[in-house]
């Protein structure tokens, strides 16, 4: 792969950061370190669930637009998107304009304060599947990374039995990962020790 973009440190990074300069910027502050925000966790679950399909730097390129279209990921507010503005989305070009998709969110944001309401904070829900601390994972390559686990496995269907949807176990590793349940920087990546 060829990359469009040069770091101009010299610091060893997971290689698949390296496209844009934003992208490396994610990798460097926020990938993978641990989340206890239940406002973050729901950003990435609005991101992540959009992703489906697509890039993740396509999602990071309109996650300003997100921001905007989805009221700053206020679930509250989220959550009571009426049909008229699902309209108003579809024709948002800093989004991605799938109808099921959006529909997804604001379904995942009633879900999530349903899940709030049970465990005191989706945090405290989350961080159960991982006995409430990062695992960190040791590796060396990115043929090593995994594109599920049994902990991914198992929320996926504990999620969809609570109604989320566009959240099954690959999408929700990609979400434990960015958040820090599972420490997947490479070994070799100044970032590994670091989170």
């Amino acid at each position: 792969m060829k990359n469009a973009f040069q770091v101009s440190d010299q610091k060893s990074r997971c290689p698949w950061c390296l496209g844009f300069e934003e992208y490396v910027r994610y990798h460097d502050t926020e990938w993978g370190v641990p989340v206890w925000d239940d406002r973050i966790h729901f950003e990435f679950l609005i991101l992540e669930s959009a992703q489906a399909g697509l890039s993740w730097a396509t999602i990071l390129k309109k996650r300003e637009g997100y921001r905007k279209a989805f009221a700053d990921f206020d679930y509250k507010v989220v959550a009571e998107f009426p049909e008229s503005y699902v309209q108003e989305l579809l024709l948002d070009p800093s989004i991605i304009r799938n109808v099921l998709k959006i529909r997804a969110a604001i379904n995942n944001a009633k879900c999530f304060m349903e899940v709030q309401n049970e465990f005191g904070s989706f945090s405290n829900y989350i961080w159960g599947f991982v006995g409430g601390k990062p695992i960190q994972n040791r590796l060396s390559s990115m043929s090593e990374v995994q594109a599920t686990t049994k902990e991914s496995d198992l929320l996926a269907k504990d999620m969809k039995k609570r109604g989320f949807k566009f959240l099954g176990s690959t999408t929700l590793y990609a979400h434990m990962q960015a958040t820090g349940l599972f420490n997947d920087h490479l070994e070799s990546c100044f970032r590994f020790t670091e989170v």
